[in-house]
């Protein structure tokens, strides 16, 4: 008899992980699946999808299991999975995570916030939605949000057994990190403690999300010749707020002494400054505040500041809306912004 809970029409239980670079999804789904092989005797495969791997951008991992009869003749993107994990909030504002979820998926997410709150910012309409906040475990024990994240997974799918993952942590860090085994199996058992479930009763006849794939604005039909970027210094219409792994700089204009050491040290242009006049009258340059769009919260300016001017924050959500101070950029594309 089949231990997995679910099934697809090629007989795979399907989980999809949605993350960012710098939070350990990749290894996530590798350690998850490594655990239904070798203690269950389950079938599985792994792999995951992303561009550089550098800190900030979408990362995708796949797991998939099945039953040890069946044959794993699939190696394609998991479009239509039965369990959705939610690595980072800000993965909201630029991708569909919930694409392609089944009617009665689960949905887990690292927050803090209220469950329909959550729901209203995923767009979920029925269904389960788990949240642990998994941020706040990980800087508690000095981990990383995915051991946290593998904890309440293990609760979601109660077919596995989570004294297999702690076996696979053993394995993963005593070698080289023995110092970090005993404060990830505290992650992990945190994270498979404290994860709480909310269910949305499923209509009759719902159908899941429909799956979409974000299409490139530029193709072979669309590229400007020889590949031109039509707008130089493009970098200002990025966001780096995805980046951001809890930690915020907080500036208290007050204390601040205008050095500019903070700015020094920025590697993304994040202070915003504006002239003015100082005591006796002379031409200075007086630091306004921080735009967040372009903050990954490194805090190189927190350690660089030497007054109390700039000091890190946790993180909540709306904050970096209301406190921003936007960059001018006047010239774009050759024109006035």
């Amino acid at each position: 008899m089949s231990i997995l809970p679910k099934k697809n029409d090629l007989g795979f239980f399907e989980i999809r992980l949605e993350s960012i670079g710098g939070l350990g999804a990749n290894l996530a789904g590798k350690m998850l699946a490594e655990a239904g092989v070798f203690s269950l005797g389950l079938r599985g495969s792994n792999f995951s999808s992303y561009g550089s791997e550098k800190k900030g951008s979408p990362v995708k991992s796949f797991i998939r299991f099945c039953d040890p009869e069946v044959e794993i003749r699939d190696h394609s993107p998991i479009e239509q999975p039965h369990i959705v994990g939610v690595f980072h909030e800000a993965l909201y504002k630029t991708v569909n995570v919930v694409s392609g979820l089944n009617a009665d998926g689960i949905v887990l997410v690292n927050s803090a916030r209220d469950f329909d709150d959550v729901k209203k910012d995923l767009h979920l309409e029925y269904g389960t939605l788990a949240i642990v906040d998994a941020l706040t475990i990980a800087v508690e024990e000095k981990t990383k949000v995915n051991t946290a994240m593998l904890g309440a997974l293990y609760r979601i799918c109660d077919f596995l057994d989570p004294e297999s993952m702690r076996d696979v942590i053993r394995k993963t860090f005593t070698k080289k990190y023995p110092h970090l085994v005993e404060p990830n199996i505290r992650t992990f058992d945190r994270g498979y403690n404290e994860v709480q479930f909310k269910t949305y009763e499923v209509p009759e006849g719902a159908e899941g999300k429909a799956f979409t794939r974000k299409l490139p604005q530029l193709g072979y039909m669309t590229q400007e010749i020889g590949g031109v970027m039509v707008s130089q210094a493009n970098s200002i219409f990025k966001d780096l707020s995805g980046s951001r792994q809890g930690f915020l700089p907080e500036y208290k204009q007050d204390k601040c002494i205008h050095c500019a050491a903070c700015d020094n040290v920025c590697p993304d242009f994040c202070f915003v400054w504006e002239e003015g006049e100082d005591k006796r009258g002379r031409k200075q340059m007086f630091l306004k505040g921080i735009d967040y769009q372009y903050c990954k919260g490194c805090l190189k300016c927190v350690e660089a500041c030497p007054t109390d001017a700039l000091g890190d924050l946790r993180e909540i959500i709306g904050y970096a809306d209301e406190n921003r101070v936007k960059q001018n950029f006047p010239y774009m594309a050759g024109g006035v912004l």
